[in-house]
């Protein structure tokens, strides 16, 4: 090594230049420093993007080829096919209870009786006014023929005395007399009418202090107790409330506006109730109502369906989750929803983009990120079911496009596009490689 070291390296590999023979220029000295780091950047960032392309791994489910069942979920609750709520047409005192809870009845069967005492004393005095309105008819009656005989004594006394005797003002009140008589004898009639209308009202009333069922079937709820008085002023009381037949139900379910042009009377459905998680019921649809319902700004249209609850497992009330069998597809192309829903992290550059972004400054410089689609070009090819899938070739992605049918929420009909079954298509991500 020489006496004197040199103060630069950069002199030994710098050739010499200009009048000062084997020393460097300051301005290349400057400058080559920043030119090493920028290629020591080049280069970490050409090695770090070629291996994340390599890491990447995807998850992969295959296409099948099946039968789709395309459900509407809807929730309701269980009713009877026939509710009746009894109650009492007439105040009084509850005395007696012939029924409880759970009883079943038949149709007329006494389920209550209320305190008699007060009907039973009109329904005498009924019967005394009407006995006494068909004395006054009789009354009247006779009173009717005594002045028809009078006035036909008056007439042959006329007639024998050739007109002398009677005069004629007693002729005429004679006649006034006997018209006066059969009129009260029709008031009379007429009042032993309205007597035993008065009685009977009173007979009904006292009938309808025993209390009975009108159909058969069963006590639901019972809301009296002996001893309770009931007014029955303006409204009649509901005291018991019966269902005809819990043999046979009927399942109210409420359908979203966005279903129920895909509902119609006839299809067939199942639901499961909170009793009986592990249990599936069927149903089917009977009737699918016009009115409409809103709760909360959400539009829903009451349904119908009718329960077999021959087992009596059921109950009124039961809150159900219902599915119902909108349509049946048989022998389509099916591929899982997350491949519908899945968008690689970056879609593969193509020949055009490697050549104008490649080289040195398109890695350091790289373009910036496509724009996503706006909400309406989302909106149309939603409504023209268009879709998009990625099928994985040999470790590389490839779009495909398609066109979806019915869906049952895990699985949907490809009608349209190059997917055939078993072909590998894109869900997700499976991490990187260590």
């Amino acid at each position: 090594m020489s006496e004197k070291m040199k103060e630069n390296p950069l002199e030994d590999v710098i050739p010499e230049t200009g009048a000062a023979q084997g020393k460097v220029r300051p301005w290349v000295r400057r400058l080559a420093i920043p030119v090493l780091v920028l290629a020591a950047v080049a280069v970490a960032v050409l090695w770090m993007r070629n291996g994340e392309e390599g890491a990447v791994r995807y998850r992969t489910e295959a296409a099948r080829r099946g039968d789709l069942t395309v459900l509407v979920d809807a929730s309701g609750t269980l009713e009877p096919i026939n509710q009746v709520d009894v109650g009492s047409e007439l105040s009084g005192i509850i005395r007696t209870v012939a029924v409880d809870f759970n009883d079943p009845v038949e149709a007329g069967q006494v389920l209550a009786t209320l305190d008699t005492d007060k009907l039973e004393a009109k329904v005498l005095q009924s019967r005394a006014s009407l006995a006494a309105a068909e004395a006054k008819v009789l009354q009247s009656r006779a009173a009717a023929e005594e002045a028809e005989a009078s006035l036909a004594k008056l007439k042959k006394a006329h007639e024998l005395s050739g007109g002398m005797v009677p005069s004629r003002n007693d002729l005429d009140a004679a006649e006034f007399a006997l018209r006066k008589a059969a009129a009260d004898e029709k008031s009379a009639e007429a009042d032993v009418r309205q007597c035993q209308a008065t009685l009977d009202a009173d007979e009904t009333d006292l009938k309808k202090a025993s209390i009975r069922s009108p159909i058969r079937g069963i006590v639901l709820s019972r809301d009296v107790e002996p001893g309770q008085t009931v007014a029955a002023s303006l409204q009649a009381p509901v005291l018991f409330t019966l269902a005809e037949d819990l043999t046979r139900m009927e399942l109210h379910v409420d359908v979203d506006e966005a279903d129920v042009g895909r509902v119609r009377e006839g299809q067939e459905a199942t639901f499961t109730v909170d009793a009986w998680p592990d249990r599936t019921f069927p149903a089917r649809i009977t009737q699918v109502r016009y009115g409409a319902e809103t709760t909360g700004g959400v539009v829903t249209y009451k349904t119908i369906l009718s329960v077999d609850n021959s087992d009596l497992l059921l109950r009124p009330g039961m809150t159900a989750t219902a599915d119902i069998v909108v349509q049946k597809i048989e022998n389509a192309v099916l591929v899982p929803n997350a491949a519908l829903r899945f968008e690689p992290p970056e879609a593969p550059a193509t020949v055009e983009e490697k050549k104008s972004g490649g080289g040195l400054v398109g890695n350091l410089f790289p373009r910036p990120p496509r724009q996503e689609k706006t909400v309406t070009e989302r909106e149309e090819n939603r409504s023209s079911r268009q879709a998009r899938v990625w099928v994985l070739k040999e470790g590389k992605l490839t779009p495909v496009s398609v066109r979806t049918g019915g869906t049952n929420g895990f699985l949907t009909e490809i009608v349209e596009g190059d997917v055939v079954p078993g072909m590998e298509l894109a869900v997700g991500l499976g991490g990187t490689k260590s």
